[in-house]
């Protein structure tokens, strides 16, 4: 780290040059973008990022859904890191079955749970302790409602409560089960009694394996008395909590009623309802069979018009644990998409600046886990999604460079994720927009979040990556709007940054002579230079494949990288094992006279250089 800080304190990098550009580029991100002319340039044969058998293409990465959040830069563990050798690339962001990308500390599985305040006066927490969630745990997680213990008292009947004895502290549960049994008028106070006993998971495990006791609370949970079936429901969702498997296929026999309710009047037990089949499904595999039957999907997709933004949100909590199973894309996802969701859940992702982020947050992961499957993108390119998620994203850095926009990194994430993934299909080219203010939308999002929220630099850099990697398009447009300072100031941040920023700039050099000019004149060197002082192979090994295609483009760079002593730095790692080929062969062809045979033969140069890699 604190080579990190001397390099940005040396190189006077200290603030990004886009105070102008940005006054001038954001009140205009909603205008018309302006074609720019394409500069077409052969392309050299590239490799994938996962370093497999190459044809010449750049396949995409698998893009499985990852945990929620990345780990943060410069974190440990597991980094998305391009091969040495590669110069085009697209790389799809995420992880999971087959390749894995960045699943660092947060691989899926475990229970996470994250307490929200329920209904009342603690709701007031709920941004801030989603925020905290969501930065620190992987999305796969369960939620817990609970009203505040200050609510008792608010009907008269906390007072009535406390007359009422709390076995719990003797330990005899099974007394606990007789009072909410007996037909009294103090059921709904055993009810409390037993929820607040249910929060403790020895007495989750006694209570299930009690004979009848699940059976009585499902039949309190289907009784016609409000509070009574409310209490139960507030018991049930303790139970689907539990981090106990055992006590998650207990809960079986609810779930068809839970599916019931969901079409009630009573939003407060339709988010119980909710959350408690959110908390099951993300536990048991038997739970997930037993619901789809039952018909999940299509109760889902009639409630996803619900005007409530508290049921909205909690239907997107359920669906996003439900396309995180193992047998989503073959089971799950083609349900999906044979009903209305996908276009609700974009309309809703899309809207979420305007009527609450909480439910847009929650669907713009189900897209992401929708777009990982590889099973859908067909679909959902024909709704539209990617202009309409570049729209979004567009909205977003003028809503974030403009007022406080605390919580709007949370949207921010996915949607950089969805359309990322998006463009790294096979078909991604026929797709990509054109779209300037794309260009200048994830460069205000990078500026805003840069010091706040640093995880979605990694996230707004696989999309650029990913628009650079093929039409020459964005990197005209980069070149031109004066963002490549912007984007070299990103170089000394953190190991994953730096990787990403330098495979950018290969996309950019891949592109010819004219673009590696453009990089020369605009003082690309002198940076990488600083950069080729770094220990760390992965790092160098990257600054080597961008003054490879440099050098090969542009000779004048291979010049004045000697000049400036460049050749010097780069001998300091010819004892590192794995750049030791690929740093002789740099040092051949800067060391070779301008117009020698190094630089007549740009294939074959190339070619050498790759097989180094």
């Amino acid at each position: 780290m604190e080579l990190w800080v001397s390099l940005c304190t040396a190189g006077g990098w200290t603030g990004w040059p886009l105070g102008s550009l940005l006054t001038q580029t954001v009140l205009r991100l909603h205008d018309n973008p302006a074609k720019r002319r394409q500069h077409r340039s052969t392309s050299r044969a590239a490799r994938s990022w996962g370093g497999g058998a190459g044809s010449g293409h750049a396949a995409p990465r698998s893009a499985s859904p990852l945990p929620l959040l990345p780990r943060p830069c410069g974190g440990g563990g597991g980094g998305a890191g391009p091969g040495p050798g590669a110069a085009r690339r697209i790389c799809g962001r995420g992880g999971g079955s087959g390749k894995q990308v960045g699943n660092g500390p947060w691989a899926r599985g475990g229970v996470r749970p994250l307490r929200l305040g329920a209904a009342g006066s603690g709701r007031a927490a709920l941004p801030a302790a989603l925020r905290k969630a969501r930065r620190e745990r992987q999305l796969v997680s369960k939620r817990l409602l609970r009203e505040d213990e200050a609510e008792c008292g608010q009907d008269g009947a906390g007072d009535a409560a406390e007359a009422v004895p709390d076995p719990v502290l003797q330990g005899e549960v099974s007394e606990l089960l007789r009072g909410v049994q007996r037909g009294s008028e103090d059921r709904r106070r055993w009810l409390r009694c037993l929820r607040r006993a249910l929060q403790s998971k020895e007495t989750q495990q006694e209570f299930v394996r009690l004979d009848g006791a699940v059976r009585t609370l499902v039949g309190l949970f289907t009784c016609s008395l409000p509070d009574v079936q409310l209490e139960a429901a507030r018991c049930l969702h303790e139970l689907s909590h539990s981090s106990d498997a055992a006590v998650a296929e207990a809960c079986v026999p609810v779930t068809s009623y839970l599916l019931t309710y969901l079409s009630g009047h009573s939003v407060e037990l339709m988010e119980l309802c909710l959350y408690t089949l959110g908390n099951l499904v993300v536990e048991s595999e038997v739970v997930r069979k037993k619901l789809l039957p039952q018909g999940i999907i299509p109760v889902l997709a009639s409630c996803i018009q619900s005007p409530h933004e508290a049921v909205l949100e909690g239907l997107g909590y359920v669906l996003s644990q439900l396309l995180q199973a193992k047998e989503a894309p073959t089971e799950i996802i083609p349900l999906v998409l044979d009903s209305v969701l996908p276009q609700h859940m974009l309309r809703l992702v899309c809207s979420g600046l305007k009527s609450g982020t909480g439910a847009a947050v929650e669907f713009a992961w189900c897209l992401h886990y929708i777009v990982c499957s590889h099973t859908a993108n067909v679909e959902l390119m024909s709704l539209g999604a990617v202009p309409a998620l570049t729209s979004l994203l567009c909205d977003i850095a003028s809503e974030i460079s403009q007022s406080d926009s605390e919580g709007l990194e949370l949207l921010t994430c996915p949607v950089l994720r969805c359309l990322g993934n998006l463009l790294a299909e096979d078909a991604g080219h026929e797709v990509q927009p054109q779209d300037e203010r794309l260009l200048v939308a994830l460069f205000i999002v990078m500026h805003c979040y840069l010091q706040q929220h640093p995880f979605i630099i990694p996230e707004s850099l696989w999309l650029l990556n990913n628009l650079t990697a093929d039409e020459p398009f964005f990197c005209s447009a980069l070149l031109s709007m004066d963002l490549l300072p912007a984007l070299l100031q990103l170089l000394p941040n953190s190991q994953t940054v730096t990787v990403l920023v330098l495979t950018v700039l290969c996309n950019i050099a891949e592109k010819g002579p004219a673009y590696c000019q453009q990089l020369h004149q605009q003082a690309a060197l002198p940076v990488l230079l600083h950069v080729l002082m770094v220990p760390d192979p992965e790092v160098v090994g990257q600054c080597l494949e961008l003054l490879h295609l440099l050098f090969l483009h542009w000779p004048q760079v291979a010049v004045d990288f000697v000049r400036q002593g460049g050749h010097q730095t780069l001998e300091q790692h010819q004892s590192t094992p794995e750049l030791q080929e690929r740093v002789r062969a740099l040092l051949d062809m800067a060391l070779q006279p301008l117009g020698a045979s190094a630089f007549s033969s740009p294939s074959a140069a190339s070619s050498a250089f790759s097989q180094m890699a």
